[in-house]
């Protein structure tokens, strides 16, 4: 479990930490009304200029819980807190398990359906696979439109089938069955990046979703500045490397100077470091409990570090080996 420090100098764990927004040490810690009065950052989608919050919320396993009725009460107080707190993308994948229907059934109870920014993937083979995929999607999350379909981890399909998938995906587009196209990719990030930057250069997409981390941070040799070059808004996926970044300083205390750009809290570190690079359009942590999605959102509020800081953020997190 990760840690963190409050205002007189004592360790907590994150979970204690954040649980004292809810009491007297919310204002202290950042974590509370008067922070939440700070509007979180958004930042341009480059194809139409929609302004589009900086935090958002991944899906991936933490709602993969099928009908657990304390786990959906709790995602749904999640999400209640994305939105309550100015942000609203969600992102999905029919891949992961039942997530899709617990994101489409929450929202139908919450009646938040025309309040989220909905994302969601395919990835079947063929275009009649596709479709099919496709059109689950829509049954499952309870809508008739989305805001982004992306072809999910692209990045070493065959050229045919990704030329195909993303043909496809424009004549949803142009059905006006989803608002934006993209591409997606998790795994192997490093390895896929020319690929990425080859299909960022052929093709007019909107969104391209990558695995970025301070643990991994292949995607800004190249393919950061060619999303921006090209016009593709950035979403960015495993911010904290499955966990290996909170496990990495655990028992460590958030250096003092993270002060300087308002960082209170190791999960508002790894983010604000991320948000820095003004090509990143949206970070996407994945999160079950409601006071995580209030650190999530501190980091989208706030100053956030510069060139040479963010240099002394990577040495830092480097030194920990």
């Amino acid at each position: 479990m990760t840690r963190g420090i409050n205002h007189v100098g004592r360790l907590f764990t994150r979970r204690e930490v954040l649980a004292l927004g809810a009491g007297l040490g919310a204002a202290a810690l950042g974590i509370g009304p008067a922070a939440a009065a700070t509007p979180v950052l958004t930042r341009s989608i480059p194809r139409t200029g929609e302004r589009l919050p900086v935090i958002g919320l991944g899906t991936a396993i933490v709602f993969d819980i099928g009908d657990d009725a304390p786990k959906r009460a709790e995602r749904s107080t999640v999400i209640r807190t994305l939105l309550d707190g100015g942000a609203r993308l969600i992102d999905t994948a029919p891949s992961y398990g039942t997530a899709e229907s617990v994101v489409g059934d929450l929202l139908a109870g919450l009646k938040a359906r025309d309040k989220v920014f909905l994302a969601t993937k395919f990835r079947a083979p063929g275009r009649d696979g596709a479709t099919a995929e496709m059109q689950e999607s829509l049954r499952r999350l309870r809508t008739a439109k989305l805001d982004l379909m992306q072809r999910h981890n692209i990045g070493f399909v065959d050229r045919d089938e990704a030329a195909a998938h993303l043909a496809l995906a424009r004549e949803w587009k142009e059905r006006g069955v989803c608002r934006y196209i993209g591409v997606t990719h998790s795994q192997s990030q490093a390895r896929a990046n020319d690929r990425l930057i080859e299909i960022l250069q052929q093709e007019k997409l909107d969104f391209i979703q990558v695995n970025y981390s301070m643990a991994e941070r292949s995607v800004e040799q190249r393919l950061l500045a060619v999303a921006a070059e090209t016009g593709t808004a950035v979403l960015v996926n495993l911010p904290f490397a499955r966990g290996r970044l909170f496990r990495a300083v655990r028992g460590k205390p958030v250096p003092g100077w993270a002060k300087e750009f308002d960082a209170t809290t190791w999960g508002q570190f790894f983010l604000k470091y991320l948000l820095a690079s003004e090509a990143v359009n949206c970070v996407m942590p994945g999160t079950d409990k409601p006071e995580y999605m209030v650190d999530n959102l501190n980091a989208g509020r706030g100053r956030l570090p510069g060139a040479a800081t963010r240099r002394k953020m990577v040495e830092f997190i480097d030194s920990l080996g």
